[in-house]
């Protein structure tokens, strides 16, 4: 059927079809306008599917008013050259079924049809002339055993073989000729085919058959198809669509037709009239069924005329015998004189006649003229119902558009006032916001100070324990000294026990000291604590206005959007408008059409008047409103850019507030994740310090019993010194040795007691101080994961809130685009799709220039094997 398209030798039916019918119309006369439109759909398992669209799966088969079938709902697409043909064909081939059998790769598993509807229009006297080519492509019967079908496959075998039989039996009811019943509604291939197949059409069928002995049974009930189909005749006739004044005229010509035979129908009961009374009718007077009907002829004869003048005799011949020759001739003058005047007669009843013919055929015209008339004025009170009815449908339009402007600049007003109460409450909470952030640097420095004040109270006591332990160390080497302190009177020891006395003092009031300063450190952390949280409760309101900005950003851009929607609606009304207009003038036009062919009538005209009247009152009127309603929408447009422009700039200000707040909110992050970090590094610390702590423990325990044993050891030493003091000098070189022992373990003793005590001091410090900043941790860590808590919340709520936002706000956009796009489609109703009108004689021009050359298209669905040539049929149609 195809073929290689776009070569002239091997391209198939199709394409040189397509070709034929453009190069035809472009060999014909130029007043010749052409409208070419093709469909293509597809007879799939019995139902009718559209290739162009395959969202219309079952399309329905109607009559139209002449009751030819037709497909309804079918795409139709206008084409103005044979490459859009192709195109069309190509979209719908990439659309058909096709499966893979036994006997073919690309088996077509429907019948499709493809349908050129061509409308011929003269522009001179428009005429009007239709026709349209049916190219069906019908699948192949099948055999389940050759095929191989299978599920599907099967089923659509079965549907295939189904049809082709409906379609033979049709053929066969239409080649008997004696049958009243052609099966047509038994497929609906064969419903679509009626025209077609038994009516007016001229039907081409091209049958393939294989002449394997294989396919022997095939090809046989093929061509027994193909020789019964041959012996249908049909009857064609042209499509004419005929003007009105092709109408009149036949009309006319039937007429005078008639008129005619009335004439003679006339001539022939007056002669036979004449045959009855006994009159003999001569051969010249009588009628001659041989001849054409001529003239109209006139009702009255001359024969009639003679019975009213001379009254015929009973016996005319022996009357005439018993006159004279002088009575027969001036009875035959007389008889001529009379004949003379029956022609002037028969002249002027002919004339009178034509005359009353004229007469009949201006009444006519005026009839139809008056019927035209008032046909046209009853269309004019229909375009003027409509008019009015499109007005008033306007005008409630413009009411809602107004109550919607309405309700918008309400709305308006209301998120400008929020916007501004907003604005207000976002620059109190920045002042505030600052207010804080000055206390909260205020605080700061002092606590700074405070730590340097507490670093240097601890250095301060650090350095007077580190003298007092010197001291201590001294004093303890003074009394293991030499044997000139052994003589230390009782005085000594009194002073020794002052400066105890004197030391124990001091360390109590650094202890008291060191007390003041914990406490005082811990109402820092506590006021810090209260800073961070109003920190964190500073930072939710940052939030919360960040959120409303977000929100004041978002409502500012569907206020934007509500505005570009009523400057469209303004220009639709505008154009609306306008077209009103046109439509007023071109009444006035017909108006003046109609007054002037229908000057007889008074009271019609009168009746135009007052509707002229009263329609460019109402158009005034409209005209008037319709003015001061774009009036005040220009004035609201004027004022709403103006709050626009405000709003922008306070929007803008929103935008550099929320940046700056931005850029303070990073910071306070990127700080917090400083002191996170110092945490953990805390932690670790704390961690090594209870681990220091335990091990400190055991120390302590063995600090302290080696102080016990150093105070048993100092007594023993105080005793004895008391005991050697009173004894004699006789015995000092026993003390001496005993001394010296002493001594020796006293100093081992005092060396180890100075270092355990050191280390002792150094654990508790460092204990201390972790003891201190332990809580302060603590506190940063929970404060810190409250924050993130908080900020966590805040960022969730403020994105369920944008969402219900931009939910509503798209609910309300799409409720008023879906209103708005109902009220344009009932306003327009059904709108036609535009044609691609084609002249005669011009050739189709590419971009490039020069004819159209059709593009080379191989279809891989028409490669057919010599095993799959049974009996597939291609019917091409062309239904005249």
């Amino acid at each position: 059927m195809e073929g290689v398209i776009g070569d002239q030798m091997k391209q198939g039916i199709i394409p040189r079809i397509v070709n034929d019918i453009f190069n035809h119309i472009y060999a014909m006369e130029e007043n010749l306008e052409f409208h070419i439109k093709v469909s293509y759909f597809e007879i799939y398992m019995d139902k009718i599917r559209d290739l162009l669209d395959v969202s219309k799966v079952n399309l329905s088969v109607h009559e139209d008013k002449n009751r030819v079938p037709f497909v309804k709902g079918a795409t139709e697409r206008f084409v103005s050259s044979p490459e859009e043909v192709f195109e069309v064909i190509e979209e719908g081939k990439a659309n058909r079924h096709i499966a893979v059998t036994n006997m073919n790769e690309h088996s077509s598993r429907s019948h499709s049809v493809f349908l050129i509807n061509v409308k011929q229009e003269n522009l001179e006297n428009e005429k009007k002339l239709s026709g349209k080519l049916y190219l069906v492509d019908l699948a192949g019967s099948e055999k389940v055993s050759k095929t191989g079908a299978e599920g599907t496959v099967l089923d659509e075998a079965k549907n295939i073989n189904k049809s082709l039989s409906a379609l033979g039996n049709v053929i066969s009811a239409l080649a008997d000729g004696n049958k009243t019943h052609i099966p047509y509604r038994d497929s609906k291939l064969t419903r679509i085919l009626q025209e077609s197949l038994g009516g007016n059409a001229r039907t081409t069928i091209i049958i393939c058959c294989s002449p394997a002995s294989f396919n022997e049974s095939e090809t046989k009930s093929t061509l027994d198809f193909g020789r019964r189909a041959k012996t249908i005749k049909n009857v064609v006739t042209v499509n004419e669509e005929l003007t009105a004044e092709e109408w009149k005229r036949r009309y006319e010509k039937e007429k005078e037709k008639v008129g005619r035979l009335k004439g003679k129908l006339e001539k022939l009961e007056t002669e036979l009239n004449r045959w009855r009374g006994g009159e003999t009718v001569n051969p010249e007077e009588q009628v001659n069924f041989q001849e054409p009907v001529e003239a109209v002829t006139p009702v009255t004869s001359t024969t009639e005329i003679i019975k009213q003048a001379l009254p015929v005799p009973a016996s005319p011949g022996i009357m005439l015998g018993s006159l004279s020759n002088e009575e027969r001739q001036k009875l035959e003058e007389e008889r001529e004189r009379l004949y003379l005047q029956l022609d002037d007669k028969d002249e002027e009843i002919n004339q009178q006649s034509q005359y009353i013919e004229k007469l009949k055929e201006q009444m006519l015209e005026q009839e139809e003229l008056i019927a035209s008339t008032r046909r046209d004025y009853e269309l004019l009170q229909q375009e003027m119902i409509r008019i009015t009815q499109e007005n008033e449908s306007a005008k409630e339009e413009v009411k809602e558009v107004l109550q919607a402007l309405e309700e918008l600049a309400v709305n308006y007003d209301q998120k400008s006032q929020e916007a501004d109460t907003k604005s207000k409450e976002n620059e109190s909470l920045t002042e505030e916001l600052l207010s804080k952030q000055s206390a909260l640097n205020s605080t700061s420095v002092e606590l700074q100070q405070l730590k340097d004040m507490s670093t240097h109270q601890r250095k301060r006591i650090t350095e007077m324990l580190t003298n007092l332990l010197k001291d201590l160390s001294g004093i303890g080497v003074a009394i293991g000294g030499g044997d000139n302190e052994i003589k230390v009177s009782a005085d000594s020891n009194g002073k020794l026990e002052e400066e105890f006395t004197v030391a124990r003092l001091y360390i109590s009031k650094m202890k008291s000291e060191v007390k003041n300063l914990v406490q005082r450190c811990q109402g820092l952390e506590t006021h810090q604590v209260d800073s961070n949280k109003k920190i964190s409760e500073y930072e939710k309101d940052l939030a919360e206005c960040r959120l409303l900005v977000s929100q004041h950003e978002a409502r500012m851009k569907s206020l934007q959007e509500s505005m570009r929607e009523t400057e469209n609606k303004k220009r639709t009304l505008e154009e609306k408008l306008d077209l009103l207009r046109e439509e007023c003038a071109k009444m006035k036009a017909a108006e003046q059409v109609h007054a002037a062919s229908s000057k007889e009538k008074a009271e019609e005209r009168k009746n135009e008047a007052t509707m002229r009247v009263a329609l460019e009152q109402q158009m005034d009127q409209l005209r008037d409103t319709y003015q001061k309603q774009i009036a005040q929408l220009r004035d609201e447009i004027a004022e709403k850019q103006e709050l626009i422009n405000t709003v922008k700039d306070e929007n803008q200000k929103y935008t550099l507030a929320h940046q700056q707040l931005q850029q303070d909110y990073e910071k306070l992050k990127q700080e917090e994740m400083e002191k996170s970090n110092k945490l953990q590094e805390l932690m670790l610390t704390v961690e090594r310090r209870e681990q220091a702590r335990k091990d400190l423990k055991g120390l302590e325990d063995t600090v302290a019993k080696e102080l016990q044993t150093l105070h048993n050891l100092r007594k023993l030493f105080v005793q004895d010194l008391q005991a050697r003091i009173k004894k004699s000098v006789n015995a000092e070189d026993e003390d001496d040795g005993g001394s010296l022992a002493q001594k020796q373990k006293i100093s081992f003793l005092e060396n180890n007691l100075d270092q355990l005590t050191k280390v002792h001091k150094q654990l508790v410090r460092d204990n201390a101080d972790l003891r201190c900043e332990l809580p302060k941790l603590e506190k940063r860590l929970r404060a810190t994961m409250e924050r993130v808590k908080a900020l966590e919340t805040a960022l969730k709520e403020a994105k369920e809130g944008a969402m219900r936002d931009r939910k509503r706000y798209q609910y309300e956009v799409d409720r008023i685009k879906e209103a708005v796009r109902q009220k344009n489609l009932a306003r327009r109703g059904p709108s036609a799709q535009i044609a691609k009108p084609i002249r005669a004689g011009q050739h189709h021009v590419l971009s490039g220039g020069g004819q159209a050359r059709p593009t080379p298209i191989i279809s891989p669905s028409k490669n057919i094997s010599d095993e799959e040539m049974r009996k597939r049929k291609a019917i091409s149609m062309l239904a005249a």
